[in-house]
């Protein structure tokens, strides 16, 4: 892999903590702030939010961009907006810098993933992406759990002045290190982008990647307090169960690169198969520690090796919108990302305890694997309604 393709990965770690660390501190926030913990829950569902709108606005307004430039311009943001986050009193400000902060994140990993694709061969996708989504699981074994720590020990506060510091040395990698032009020759044209973006088999694959995503986030935004409530770990335990999930996602995405690009099928079927067994197996024994920390990490694995293949077989199909793939597939992960913590919280606050959203994210899986099923029995009958010359 390119080296800048390695350094577009410490841009994503940077932000893949700030998306993922509220797990660690939701409940610091909530009592912080005066809110309850479905509420500063929310902060997920925000910022997913202002990924699913920014991803697709952001990448059509960049086009033309030069993409070195529009990487380091969302980045400054994306710091910016975490210095003001850490001074602030208000839950509305900081939820209003969930929101910005995504859509600059949003930009840079649309840019980025036509950038990361655009590095390597037409056959490496999946590598590609699986390489630049290391530096997300990478921030859920190192960054989320620190963050945690940063939240144990100071406050929260002090995990958004981290990823604003941590921020800082990918700003100078990006800007001494990734090509500064735009995309070799002029952009398609915008229409024909989208007529392509209208590909049945890619609108498939980007519901299917909305619905596990959204699966992963509506147990893991509550993992801390699973952790603590239901399994009777204590509050030291959170950074350390948020590492092991974090590793078993850097391992799913890590395996899922040597399969995205050879092998998809087989791989999202028992992948998706063993992620649906193992979320109902979670809610089962999340009262018992040891199969509950093994679950944890089983499912990190299954999650994010499932999403980043979803996501190469995503940008695969959209060969005719090389420009707006990226955003494309972002917008529609992060709608997973935003419904996930909302329906999470929803039923907690419905008063179904912390083991409800391990539940919904079982029921999350199952309807994935039911409209791939329906998508696949139509098309053997439009197979078969079709005459044969």
């Amino acid at each position: 892999m390119p080296f800048a393709l390695l350094l577009l990965g410490l841009a994503v770690f940077a932000q893949g903590t700030s998306e993922f660390m509220l797990s660690g501190l939701v409940p610091d926030i909530a009592r912080d702030l005066g809110v309850s913990v479905p509420a500063a829950g929310a902060l997920t569902s925000a910022f997913a939010a202002g990924m699913v709108v920014g991803a697709p606005l952001v990448a059509g307004l960049a086009r033309r961009w030069p993409r070195r430039g529009a990487l380091l311009a969302f980045l400054v943001i994306f710091l910016a907006v975490h210095v003001v986050g850490a001074l602030t009193d208000s839950f509305t400000v900081l939820l209003a810098t969930r929101v910005v902060g995504a859509f600059a994140n949003a930009g840079f990993l649309a840019v980025a993933l036509v950038a990361a694709v655009g590095m390597v061969p037409a056959d490496a996708k999946g590598r590609a992406a699986s390489t630049l989504l290391g530096g997300v699981t990478l921030a859920c074994v190192a960054g989320v759990p620190a963050g945690a720590v940063l939240g144990e020990l100071w406050g929260w506060r002090a995990a958004f002045w981290a990823v604003a510091l941590v921020s800082l040395p990918a700003l100078v990698a990006v800007a001494r290190s990734v090509p500064g032009g735009a995309a070799e020759g002029a952009p398609p044209a915008l229409r024909g982008e989208l007529r392509s973006l209208r590909n049945p088999r890619l609108l498939l694959t980007l519901l299917l990647g909305a619905l596990v995503n959204g699966a992963t986030f509506c147990t893991f935004t509550y993992l801390a307090p699973l952790v603590t409530e239901v399994t009777g770990l204590g509050d030291p335990w959170v950074p350390g169960v948020l590492a092991l999930f974090g590793a078993g996602a850097f391992t799913g995405v890590t395996a899922a690169g040597r399969f995205a690009d050879r092998r998809p099928l087989p791989f999202l079927t028992a992948g998706g198969l063993a992620l649906g067994a193992g979320w109902c197996a979670l809610a089962l024994g999340a009262g018992h520690p040891v199969p509950a920390l093994a679950l944890v990490f089983a499912q990190g694995a299954l999650s994010f090796g499932v999403g980043s293949t979803l996501i190469a077989r995503a940008l695969y199909a959209a060969q005719g919108a090389p420009t707006l793939a990226g955003g494309f597939a972002t917008a529609a992960f992060n709608v997973g990302a935003a419904v996930g913590p909302w329906a999470g919280g929803a039923v907690i606050g419905a008063g179904f305890g912390y083991r409800a959203p391990v539940w919904v994210s079982a029921a999350l899986v199952a309807a994935a694997f039911a409209v791939a099923g329906v998508a696949v029995r139509r098309q053997q009958a439009v197979g078969q309604r079709t005459p044969r010359h």
